[in-house]
């Protein structure tokens, strides 16, 4: 499985056309999977909450496929992959799988090919699926288009009410949860989930979610204090979407975002296929850097001769 993640990961041409066909001839799992979404701000404890829920869930008989997106450099590209190595017990469990992978600069929180990842660890029977995504802030949102439920971690007294309706990353969050709710933090964990959960109340939910949904829930899990409370509240949110038929309609969902990536990641190729579109660029870079025209006309103008015979 693991030369089967490089395989896809890779940008070669060759190495894609095989991947491709190895994707279509995965087989399809007999159970959909849980597929799980987690974000937070950098040191929120993104890692130590992955390995004290996953070794509950794999103590409950889950395999647990964990795929962390770590962030890359913006001036060398490297990435440190450090998360497996911060996991200690999860790891060594014959029930769990660890995949680190660099962002490579993608936007959104997670990498280019997380969703085919997704693929290959439920065809290998990964009944529960992790997205660590790299943590950046409001904008990692793309994360909840290729899972079902998506998680939130905050740090206590992390923000107000004011904090709370912004848009973007707390619109999508099914959980909010605030970690480190232990020794003096207790108590300023427990104000932060209320200022969070009256900031949910003045949002509008989605009419497929029952009532209650989102919540603001307190846990440690260094101590492993709250992590029953949000075990029990994904199960119990994960049964009523199924009974409902909200997965359903989501894996569709995510179908078309995934096609749609694969569009204009197609399209980039082509044009870095196309010998003369070096040319015509550079071409119309130069007219924008020398004031002639500006960026936005010398984008149209580029992409009108692109279609032009």
């Amino acid at each position: 499985m693991a030369k089967a993640i490089t395989l896809v990961e890779s940008t070669h041409p060759d190495h894609r056309a095989l991947a491709e066909t190895v994707l279509a001839d995965l087989p399809r799992p007999g159970t959909p999977s849980l597929r799980l979404g987690l974000s937070g701000t950098p040191g929120v404890g993104k890692s130590t909450f992955v390995e004290a829920m996953g070794l509950r869930m794999c103590a409950g008989g889950a395999r647990l496929a964990v795929l962390a997106v770590d962030p890359s450099s913006a001036r060398s590209g490297g990435s440190i992959l450090g998360d497996k190595t911060r996991m200690e017990p999860l790891p060594r469990h014959p029930n769990a799988y660890i995949r680190p992978t660099p962002s490579a600069r993608h936007l959104g929180g997670v990498a280019r090919r997380t969703r085919e990842v997704i693929r290959l660890v439920e065809a290998a029977g990964f009944d529960t699926v992790i997205v660590e995504t790299v943590g950046v802030g409001q904008s990692e949102t793309m994360v909840a288009e290729m899972t079902d439920i998506f998680l939130l971690l905050l740090a206590p007294g992390g923000g107000d009410e004011l904090q709370g309706v912004k848009r973007g990353i707390m619109e999508i969050a099914d959980l909010i949860l605030i970690n480190k709710a232990d020794g003096a933090l207790a108590a300023v964990a427990q104000r932060t989930a209320a200022d969070y959960a009256g900031a949910l109340r003045l949002m509008r939910r989605r009419q497929t979610d029952p009532d209650g949904v989102p919540k603001a829930l307190t846990l440690s899990s260094a101590e492993g204090h709250g992590l029953a409370e949000v075990e029990a509240e994904l199960h119990a949110l994960a049964a009523w979407r199924r009974e409902a038929g909200v997965f359903a309609a989501t894996r569709q969902r995510q179908v078309l975002a995934w096609l749609d990536a694969e569009i204009g990641i197609a399209l980039d190729a082509l044009m870095s296929a196309d010998t003369g579109f070096g040319t015509t660029r550079e071409t119309f870079v130069d007219a924008g850097m020398s004031g002639e025209m500006t960026p936005p006309q010398a984008a149209r103008a580029l992409i009108q001769r692109l279609r032009t015979p």
